[in-house]
C-alpha cells in the first residue's frame, strides 16, 4: 500500500487538492459520529473507509526530527515533513461531528438504544466480507490470528470495571492505554477508561479543573499515541496481512458490545446526570413488534452503508490497494 504521507521534502500532502481535503473531512465526520457511540471506535470507520494505514503513517510523521526542527525555530521546514494537512482535515471533520451530533446521539442512546445500536451493528457486520477482499492470500496462520483476536475481543468487551489506584503513574498509564484503544479498530477508548475505573475520575478532574491530573493524563495520551503508532507501522511493514487479520478480529469481536438487545445489570450516574452502563448482558428480542422490524431494517441499512463508505473510500486516489 502506498500512502501520500511519505516524506519527500515539502511535497508531503501536496498531491491533494481542496476537494480531496473536503472528502477527508467528510470521512473524519463519519469517524466523529462513531466516536460519540460508546463501544464504537473511530478507528473502525477509518478501517472501513480505507484510510487506517494512512492515519497511522500521518501520526507517525510527527517524530523526533519534527520536534528538533520546532525547537530550533525552523517551523516551515518542520511542517513540510509531516502530514499535518491530512490530520487537520480529518480532525476538523471529527470535531464537527462531535459538536453537531453529540447531543442527538446521547438522546438516541437514552431513548432509542436498540435502534441506534442496530444501525452500527449492521455497519460493523459488513466489515467481514470487506476484510476477506482486503487479504488476498489466506493461510492457517492468518485464520488462527483472526479467530483468536475475535474471541479475545468478544470476551474482553464483557469485562467488568475494576478498582484501580488514583496515583499519577496509573493516570498516565490510563491515558496511554485509552488512546491506544482509540487507534485500534473495534475497541473504544472510553470503554478502556471505564474498565480501568478512570472514566468518572477523569470527568471529575475536568469538572473540578484539576490541572495536574489532566496534564498527567494528557502526557499519557501523547506518549501512548506516539509510541503505539510506531509499533503499528512496524507491524504493517513486516506482517501486513497478519496485522490486518488480527485488527479485523478486533472489529468482529466488538459486535458483542454493540448487539442491539441488552439487559442492563449495573450502571452509574455521572455528576451531570449521564448514565454509564457498567455491566450488561445480550438478550434476544422480547417481542417481534414494530421496533424489532425497524431495528432489523436499520441493521440492513448499516450493512449497506458500510459498503457504500468502503467504495467511497477506495475512490480516494490517496490510497492504492
Amino acid at each position: 500500500m502506498q500512502s501520500k504521507t511519505q516524506k519527500k521534502g515539502c511535497s508531503i500532502g501536496s498531491q491533494r487538492n481542496f476537494s480531496d481535503y473536503a472528502i477527508l473531512s467528510l470521512k473524519g465526520f463519519c469517524m466523529g459520529i462513531a466516536d460519540v457511540i460508546p463501544g464504537i471506535s473511530g478507528g473502525t470507520i477509518a478501517f472501513i473507509l480505507g484510510i487506517y494505514e494512512e492515519l497511522i503513517g500521518a501520526i507517525r510523521s510527527f517524530d523526533s526530527v519534527f520536534l528538533k526542527l520546532v525547537l530550533q525555530g525552523k517551523f516551515q521546514k518542520a511542517f513540510c515533513g509531516v502530514a499535518w494537512r491530512f490530520l487537520f482535515a480529518l480532525l476538523l471533520g471529527i470535531a464537527a461531528a462531535i459538536l453537531l451530533f453529540s447531543r442527538m446521539i446521547s438522546w438516541l442512546l437514552r431513548d432509542y438504544p436498540v435502534l441506534i445500536n442496530a444501525f452500527f451493528f449492521g455497519l460493523i457486520l459488513a466489515t467481514i466480507p470487506i476484510i476477506v477482499k482486503i487479504i488476498k492470500q489466506w493461510n492457517k496462520e492468518k485464520i488462527v490470528g483472526l479467530i483468536l483476536s475475535t474471541v479475545g475481543t468478544f470476551y474482553f468487551v464483557q469485562m467488568v470495571p475494576m478498582a484501580t489506584p488514583e496515583t499519577g503513574w496509573f493516570v498516565f498509564l490510563s491515558g496511554a492505554l485509552a488512546i491506544c484503544a482509540m487507534i485500534l479498530p473495534g475497541i473504544s477508548g472510553a470503554f478502556i477508561l471505564l474498565l480501568l475505573g478512570k472514566y468518572q475520575f477523569i470527568l471529575n478532574a475536568i469538572h473540578a479543573r484539576d490541572i495536574l491530573t489532566l496534564i498527567i493524563f494528557c502526557l499519557g495520551i501523547v506518549f501512548g499515541i506516539l509510541s503505539f503508532v510506531r509499533v503499528l507501522e512496524w507491524l504493517f511493514k513486516r506482517f501486513h496481512d497478519m496485522t490486518i487479520a488480527i485488527l479485523s478480529g478486533f472489529v468482529i469481536g466488538s459486535l458483542n458490545k454493540i448487539w442491539p438487545w441488552k439487559n442492563v445489570l449495573e450502571f452509574l450516574t455521572t455528576d451531570s446526570g449521564k448514565i454509564i452502563v457498567i455491566k450488561e448482558v445480550n438478550i434476544l428480542p422480547s417481542s417481534f413488534d414494530g421496533q424489532f422490524f425497524f431495528a432489523f431494517f436499520l441493521i440492513l441499512l448499516g450493512y449497506g452503508t458500510s459498503f457504500i463508505l468502503h467504495r467511497f473510500g477506495r475512490k480516494d486516489n490517496g490510497i492504492q490497494e
